[in-house]
């Protein structure tokens, strides 16, 4: 089983770390290609895969080709690659926006296709990836795809239409958390904490309150209830938060990003 990555950026070479570090398959059975000769000769000498100066050759030689070139390249990549496509590869798809139809009516005809949406968290092992397949697909196919996607974080199967909805909800959403641990370590700051303890405390409460809600099962209103102390400091901040608009601040925000992912 050849994997061939077209395309091998930061979310490509996430995967190929959990590739790896889950012995999927080995080194010698990954090959990638890039826009420059550079990205290539990084990544090889990262991961010791091999490397292809053309996406057709990717296209020719693997099994399970995975593009992971931005959305606005696929109609390029596409034409060069579709010709060496056949009904025995399985595509896999990671641009935002781009449907199950729209990339099979760029290939002018039908391809085995798999759609995910991951997120930048795969980085350090902690994605949380959305997977939707065609009916060329077969569940023997699907179920080494999700090994893939499982070895750099969570992934679970959704239907299609709700595949905009994870590119608000978990595909952006590190942004926004981002943004949170900022205005967190911000405030710590100006209450006198040296900026990179700040960091450190508003980053690793947010990741086990994110873990707290994983693990337990319980729904986060009663885990904020079970820090919010009758009379107490907490709820005076989320007293605040509530007359900021934070949750409303919130919808409004992930909304516009579904929106936007629709317009691509």
């Amino acid at each position: 089983m050849v994997i061939g990555f077209i395309g091998l950026g930061n979310m490509a070479k996430a995967m190929i770390g959990g590739i790896l570090k889950k012995d999927i398959v080995s080194c010698e059975d990954i090959i990638g290609s890039a826009a420059t000769k550079k990205t290539c000769e990084k990544v090889s000498e990262k991961f010791g895969i091999q490397t292809r100066d053309s996406n057709r050759k990717i296209a020719k030689e693997a099994d399970v080709i995975i593009l992971a070139v931005k959305p606005q390249y696929f109609t390029q990549v596409i034409a060069e690659i579709m010709d060496d496509v056949d009904e025995n590869k399985l595509v896999i798809s990671i641009a935002a926006g781009k449907t199950l139809k729209w990339i099979e009516g760029a290939f002018e005809k039908r391809v085995k296709l798999i759609r995910v949406m991951p997120n930048t968290p795969a980085l350090v092992g902690e994605g949380c990836t959305a997977v939707c397949r065609n009916e060329l697909v077969s569940d023997e196919e699907l179920a080494f795809a999700m090994t893939i996607f499982e070895s750099f974080g969570q992934a679970s199967v959704v239907n299609e239409n709700l595949m905009d909805v994870v590119g608000g909800v978990s595909g952006s959403s590190p942004a926004y958390a981002f943004m949170f641990i900022e205005a967190m370590a911000d405030a710590a700051v100006e209450g006198g904490m040296p900026r990179k303890q700040a960091y450190q405390f508003a980053a690793q409460s947010l990741l086990g309150s994110a873990k707290m809600v994983l693990e337990t099962g319980k729904h986060p209103g009663e885990l904020k209830d079970m820090v919010c102390s009758p009379g107490g400091t907490t709820i005076a901040a989320v007293r605040v938060l509530e007359e900021k608009g934070f949750r409303g601040a919130v919808i409004d925000a992930i909304k516009a990003c579904i929106d936007k992912t629709k317009q691509l």
